[in-house]
């Protein structure tokens, strides 16, 4: 009965927008925020912090998609998971122009430095690199021109994003000596990735149903 509803619910014309507006409630927030003078003694870091912080819950979402739609038996969600993974990337493109604006001022120069400087500035900059194309590619038109194994392969990258992403908030968090948050990302996606690897029958066939967006 349960089961029942909720594939009825995820079938709605509406669900969408709805999933919509949830992902975007966290940047209309910071933008009251900004507004209002709400977000704290330093509403630039507060700014570049949120940002990370909701990229790598939408990332743990977006990977948790797969599990839950197999395991509950739901293939309506699979529909949500190009959104979800495309929300991901909206908010890492916002933590990455807040970095550039508000720590660089845009100093194009001072920010190639750092990269170089810092290695979890490093480390955060590579998985934004590696996001990108994921986003790009993540259209029908897209796997069309790829081809699907190739695409595929693409996407697969994602994981390879999950632990940079994951080794990035690690190294911002140890100057602080603050661990707890970072060993619950770490952990939700361990068991994420873990969970594919179980269920993959060979090694050679190895995340075959976990991308990116689709």
């Amino acid at each position: 009965m349960f089961n029942a509803s909720l594939r009825h619910a995820l079938q709605h014309r509406g669900a969408k927008p709805v999933l919509c507006l949830l992902c975007l409630m966290p940047f209309m927030w910071l933008v009251w925020g900004a507004v209002n003078d709400a977000l704290g003694a330093n509403p630039a870091e507060y700014l570049i912090r949120a940002t990370g912080d909701w990229t790598l819950r939408l990332l743990c979402v977006t990977l948790a998609v797969t599990p839950v739609r197999v395991m509950l038996g739901l293939p309506e969600l699979a529909k949500f998971r190009r959104m979800l993974g495309l929300f991901t990337y909206f908010y890492v493109v916002l933590h990455a122009l807040s970095y550039c604006g508000f720590d660089m001022g845009f100093e194009w120069g001072d920010v190639l430095a750092d990269i170089a400087k810092r290695p979890f500035i490093l480390v955060g900059f590579s998985a934004f690199v590696l996001l990108t194309p994921l986003a790009l590619t993540s259209f029908n038109r897209a796997i069309r021109w790829l081809g699907a194994q190739r695409w595929q392969w693409l996407h697969r990258l994602v994981y390879v994003v999950a632990v940079l992403a994951v080794l990035h908030f690690f190294w911002m968090r140890a100057g602080k000596h603050n661990f707890a948050e970072v060993l619950v990302y770490a952990s939700v996606l361990f068991v994420l990735l873990a969970w594919r690897v179980v269920r993959s029958s060979v090694w050679g066939g190895l995340f075959r149903s976990g991308d990116f967006t689709r």
